[in-house]
């Protein structure tokens, strides 16, 4: 029988979603992508594909251990963008 995820602390933050921001555009363009569980914003062309890579990165290691980013802690949260975003640069 399959498991059922089990149920977080009713005082335990959870994650639905992660926001990335680019504060380094100087030529003027917008730039926004969508993912399921982010969405980035701005950037210059550069750090934007760098928030880009993470992202998809994330969401690699995500599918790998089976999950939805409401189904991890925060601090599981944290480390996986943190090693997205090590394995981007």
């Amino acid at each position: 029988m399959p498991r059922k995820p089990s149920r977080k602390a009713k005082n335990e933050p959870t994650v639905s979603g992660i926001l990335g921001l680019g504060l380094d555009n100087a030529d003027g363009e917008k730039r926004i992508t969508r993912t399921e569980e982010m969405v980035l914003v701005g950037g210059s062309r550069e750090t934007h594909e760098q928030m880009q890579e993470t992202a998809i990165r994330f969401s690699e290691e995500l599918e790998k251990r089976g999950k939805k980013i409401n189904e991890v802690s925060v601090r599981e949260a944290a480390d996986l963008l943190r090693e997205a975003h090590e394995k981007s640069r």
